[in-house]
């Protein structure tokens, strides 16, 4: 199951906490109730039960007692019921009730001239059953509903659970809103640490945001600082470094040139250490001139409004490839705005990287998607670029499986490094996609239109 995240966990806290506190409430008030209703109608139903059992002794003490007739002059109202139990039988107001309906347990304690209270169920119906001594073998019995009372305990204890879930939703409500404060400082270091990831450096919190944070913010601003300033010196030193190995590399492909020129004059061993020089010494311009372009990437774009269709043609005449290669397809707007320098070099960087490895270029097909992201595409005809190195090969210095089975190719491992990096200046990616044969390049451009 995947973990729940720092908000979720103190929402349902919160919401766990408010419902156990509301329903430990409710229970308490539900059986508090329960029983303070219970005793006030028990006892309100033992003396209505004593009180009209004095009226049926009274009754009783003629000489010729009706039963019947005294049962009907009791005023019981329609919740009470009474009940007359004398040696020779039962006798009741109705035939609703019976004898049967009077538990033998309470029979005996009556019939031993001791009065008593018991609660049952008949015919589905909570009653409170009073039995009451008149005289030896002479017991009154009164029955009294309770219907009135549990309907009332139904509406309390919807009442009590409506209450308790409403708790707890105003329980994670509060959590909700008591996380997305706190949490929000937190939000504010991954939006700064994802603007940092994206090459912006200027990124820092502001230290007076919460003083319980200030210790974070300062550290956590100190620590772009101390990563800036590295990065700035790695770039100066790539840069001059560089730039100082420019003028002896001029030096030495001059001389390189002038060995080459004068081959027909040496042996054949003295001829093929100077080839091997002279290409070595090209390689290694090639390597000073893409170490230069890479320190040039930190800096931010400069966009300007673009032919980016002209601008593919032209890169495929410098590197002598048919223009036909580019494709736009039809009502595609070419006009983006990039930064002309980069996008350029990401078109020669893909085109050399198709013909020293993927069997040479098939195409280059530029379109928009979603009407904003620009998408330049480069396949090629070549073996393709295994999963596994579909991520690395986009690392500076890394050259792929394809680059390796080629003994003859004279790559630096920078050329696709440069490519990500002057996407990623324009707020997109390179990546590989999958294509039925060979390799397709692919280069987004965020917001260029």
């Amino acid at each position: 199951m995947t973990r729940l995240g720092l908000r979720a966990r103190v929402t349902a806290a919160f919401a766990v906490g408010a419902l156990l506190l509301a329903a430990s409430m409710a229970l308490f008030s539900y059986d508090l109730t329960r029983r303070s209703l219970l005793d006030e109608r028990e006892r309100a139903a033992v003396r209505a039960a004593y009180y009209d059992a004095a009226v049926v002794r009274s009754g009783l003490d003629t000489e010729t007692p009706d039963v019947v007739a005294v049962l009907r002059s009791l005023d019981t109202g329609s919740s009470r019921r009474p009940l007359l139990h004398l040696p020779d039988g039962w006798y009741a107001r109705n035939a609703e009730v019976g004898g049967a309906a009077v538990p033998a347990e309470l029979q005996r304690l009556v019939h031993a001239g001791q009065p008593g209270v018991q609660r049952v169920r008949i015919d589905g119906q909570p009653i409170l059953l009073v039995g009451i001594p008149l005289a030896a073998g002479v017991g009154y019995y009164e029955l009294t509903s309770l219907r009135e009372v549990e309907e009332t305990f139904q509406v309390v204890g919807l009442a009590l659970t409506a209450v308790a879930i409403m708790v707890a939703g105003a329980g994670a409500a509060l959590g909700w809103y008591a996380t997305r404060h706190s949490v929000r400082p937190l939000t504010a270091v991954a939006d700064a640490a994802e603007r940092i990831a994206a090459g912006d450096f200027t990124t820092r919190l502001d230290p007076t945001t919460d003083p319980d944070l200030t210790r974070l913010s300062s550290s956590f601003n100190h620590m772009v600082d101390q990563l800036a300033r590295r990065i700035e010196q790695d770039r100066r030193f790539a840069a001059d470094v560089s730039h100082e190995l420019r003028s002896p590399l001029q030096t030495l492909a001059a001389a390189a040139s002038v060995l080459t020129r004068r081959r027909a004059h040496q042996d054949e061993r003295t001829a093929t250490a100077a080839g091997l020089v002279a290409d070595e010494v090209a390689r290694f311009q090639r390597l000073v001139d893409d170490l230069i372009q890479l320190a040039r990437t930190e800096q931010p774009a400069q966009r300007e409004t673009v032919d980016i269709g002209l601008l593919a043609r032209e890169a495929c005449r410098a590197r002598a490839l048919p223009e036909r290669l580019v494709q736009v397809p039809a009502g595609t707007l070419t006009e983006w705005r990039v930064d002309r320098r980069r996008v350029e070099q990401i078109l020669l960087n893909l085109l050399d990287n198709a013909v020293r490895y993927g069997g040479g270029p098939v195409a280059v097909r530029l379109s928009l998607r979603d009407g904003a992201v620009g998408v330049i595409d480069v396949d090629d005809d070549g073996p393709g670029v295994p999963d596994a190195d579909r991520e690395v090969i986009f690392d500076r210095f890394v050259r792929g499986r394809a680059a390796h089975a080629r003994a003859g190719t004279d790559g630096t491992g920078l050329g696709l490094a440069l490519v990500a990096q002057h996407a990623a200046a324009h707020g997109g990616r390179a990546t590989v996609v999958d294509r039925a044969r060979g390799a397709r390049f692919r280069v987004e451009l965020a917001e260029v239109r």
